[in-house]
């Protein structure tokens, strides 16, 4: 039971839309304003609690240029959020805000991307920190060549600060990524009706 209750608070607090408008208006130089949605998967997909997430410019909701399919599972005190490729990624653009499209996702399409999987822990109620797992082996190809992730994220039911940089993994040195420091979004939407005992698999 305590296990179901501590996923059931992590879901809760990730489900939902998150925005940097006020970043972004403020610095507009330096922020584009961006919106990060973490939907509730169907449960027939892990047969378990799962995640569809999609990055994606403001002015342009169709057309994320990050999208995720993520199983989380609990390990000991480490809430992992397992990271998965899939095919046809357009065919789902858009399903943060239209969760429907979802019915087109198949399990037996997944591919596990090893090394991406998001480690987060609990440093108070309903408030965590992440980053990707350790190994440097999320291996992401930019302008030609591979880098490897570095992922930083913290997050509780009213905020998502987060960064994401890649760097050369032959010198360590950035190539992509923030130069201005964590993006930091405020959470508009939240989809945490849609974690029910159900989804988590919890017999009442």
């Amino acid at each position: 039971m305590r296990n179901y209750t501590a996923i059931a608070d992590f879901a809760k607090t990730l489900a939902g839309t998150f925005d940097n408008i006020n970043q972004a208006q403020e610095n507009p130089k330096d922020y584009a304003r961006i919106n990060i949605v973490f939907r509730p998967l169907p449960w027939r997909i892990f047969k378990g609690p799962g995640f569809y997430s999609e990055q994606c410019y403001d002015y342009a909701p169709w057309d994320p240029y990050r999208q995720g399919i993520h199983r989380l599972v609990l390990d000991q005190n480490l809430f992992v959020m397992e990271n998965f490729a899939f095919d046809n990624p357009r065919r789902l653009a858009g399903a943060g805000r239209n969760p429907e499209l979802l019915d087109e996702l198949h399990s037996e399409s997944l591919k596990r991307r090893c090394g991406c999987a998001m480690h987060f822990r609990s440093i108070s109620p309903g408030h965590f920190v992440g980053n990707v797992e350790p190994g440097k082996s999320c291996l992401i190809p930019r302008d030609g060549k591979l880098t490897y992730l570095v992922s930083e994220v913290e997050f509780n039911q009213t905020s998502w600060i987060s960064r994401d940089r890649g760097f050369d993994p032959e010198n360590n040195v950035q190539v992509w990524g923030s130069e201005h420091g964590m993006l930091r979004f405020e959470k508009i939407a939240s989809f945490s009706n849609e974690v029910t005992n159900e989804w988590l698999e919890l017999k009442t």
